[in-house]
């Protein structure tokens, strides 16, 4: 089978497509591109509107060479072609399409005999060789038949790791000054132009060009200092400690003044700088803790590194432990004053033939010092810690703030004490008038009570003997 545009195919045998680049090939004149192997000629094979009949002509292959020793003729069509397909600076996929010659070598062919030539845009046809071919059958390099995995299919900033970026091209989307080609876009010489038109013409174009002199200088730039890999650059920084990757950011500004070589030359100093700095540092508090060898100082280091951890780990359970002891020396204290009230050894007669258990000493106990005094005195009574008592205040406060009301009943349902105490105390609270009891009481407040209240009026929530805010204020 024949291949109409006459370049590529697999395989030699009639009816495949064969390559017959490299080779004698028959072309019909009729049929415009269609190109015959010489192996299907002979068959006499017809393919679509191509008859055999038709008239053809024979084409061999253009090996002579016609601007330079060392290019064919097919070479030339193959490089014009490729960069007509690819674009224009796309050396490696015109390489590629010639599959003869280096990406290098095609661009420094195309620039010596197309750019530099005396007769631009034309290269120069008068030249002559004494030689037949241009390069011997054994020296021609095979066509590269796989194309390569990491080629750029097309130059558009999506196909590269850098937005904005064409790398066929090696240009950007955006370019520095990307506004500059408006000055001169319409710009015209004409040949009656004054001198002075002229003048003003030729200084936009110098400053035109100094635009294109900044753009030249930092295309430069990223392209000599790699900056278009960012993937790479980026897992260099990953593995760099933070203090040197703060170190490096400081000293990019510097980039710009410097080659690639002395810059990175002053980099790796300021960096040596600041490890010897940080060495030094590490071994003199190595030696105001006492440390003599590199030995205890690593154990040292690797201590210190699990101080963290093992001082949170120690807050934690010292924390609940502190919560723990507080929750059983409260439970102590509320069971030893149930069991003091039921057996003292001291009590006291009350009205009714009840005895009374000796005050309680609280003089030390923990939060006396929230307690206005009248509140010690009936604490010391009851034999009530201050702190089961601020509970119950608190509880009690809360309840009558929420409600607007709180009866002797309700008080007594909600604090799990004894109930003569706590009825002790809502009966406190409501004589000091922090609670109000419902309207319709089913009881007044007894006799009892009063002479456990003291004869001086306590004072307001708002402030104590002290100083210290009650907690019963919160609520």
């Amino acid at each position: 089978m024949s291949q109409a545009d006459g370049k590529r195919g697999q395989s030699q045998a009639p009816g495949d497509e064969a390559n017959v680049t490299d080779g004698v090939r028959i072309s019909c004149s009729e049929c415009l591109g269609f190109d015959l192997c010489t192996t299907c000629f002979s068959r006499g094979v017809e393919i679509g509107t191509h008859k055999n009949d038709h008239p053809y002509r024979v084409v061999t292959r253009h090996r002579f060479p016609i601007f330079t020793e060392n290019w064919s003729a097919d070479e030339e069509l193959l490089l014009i072609d490729g960069l007509r397909q690819f674009g224009m600076g796309n050396w490696k996929d015109a390489a590629e399409h010639v599959g003869t010659k280096t990406k290098e070598e095609c661009e420094q062919h195309y620039l010596e005999v197309y750019v530099g030539s005396d007769t631009w845009p034309l290269p120069n046809m008068g030249r002559g060789f004494d030689v037949e071919f241009a390069r011997a059958p054994g020296e021609r390099r095979p066509r590269n038949a796989t194309p390569s995995k990491t080629k750029v299919l097309s130059s558009q900033p999506s196909n590269h790791e850098i937005v904005g970026y064409m790398p066929g091209r090696l240009e950007f989307e955006t370019e520095y000054e990307n506004e500059a080609e408006q000055i001169v876009k319409d710009m015209v010489i004409n040949d009656d132009d004054t001198a002075e038109e002229l003048e003003l013409k030729q200084t936009v174009l110098r400053i035109y060009n100094g635009k294109l002199d900044r753009r030249l200088l930092r295309k430069e730039f990223i392209f000599d200092r790699g900056l278009l890999e960012y993937r790479k650059n980026q897992a260099i920084d990953k593995k760099r400690p933070k203090d040197e990757r703060d170190l490096l950011t400081r000293l990019r500004v510097f980039a710009r003044m410097q080659t690639r070589d002395d810059f990175d030359e002053f980099a790796a100093g300021l960096l040596n700088e600041q490890r010897l700095r940080q060495r030094i540092g590490q071994l003199q508090e190595w030696r105001r803790n006492g440390i003599t060898t590199l030995g205890e100082g690593a154990q040292f280091e690797d201590e210190r590194s699990q101080r963290p951890s093992r001082r949170a780990t120690t807050q934690r359970d010292s924390a609940h432990l502190l919560e723990r002891l507080q929750r059983i020396a409260a439970a102590r204290a509320v069971r030893e004053s149930i069991l003091a009230a039921a057996s003292g050894p001291a009590q006291q007669k009350q009205p009714g033939g009840r005895k009374l258990a000796s005050p309680l000493d609280i003089a030390s106990a923990e939060g006396v010092e929230l307690l206005a005094e009248s509140e010690r005195e009936l604490c010391s009574r009851l034999r009530v810690f201050p702190r089961p008592y601020l509970r119950v205040k608190e509880v009690l406060l809360a309840e009558y703030a929420r409600a607007g009301q709180l009866g002797r009943r309700s008080a007594c349902g909600l604090v799990k004490m004894d109930e003569r105490r706590t009825r002790r105390l809502y009966e406190f609270f409501v004589r000091s008038g922090w609670i109000k009891p419902p309207p319709a009481r089913d009881e007044a407040v007894s006799g009892p009570a009063r002479e456990l209240v003291p004869a001086q009026q306590p004072p307001p929530p708002s402030s104590n003997t002290n100083g210290t805010r009650p907690v019963a204020h919160e609520f």
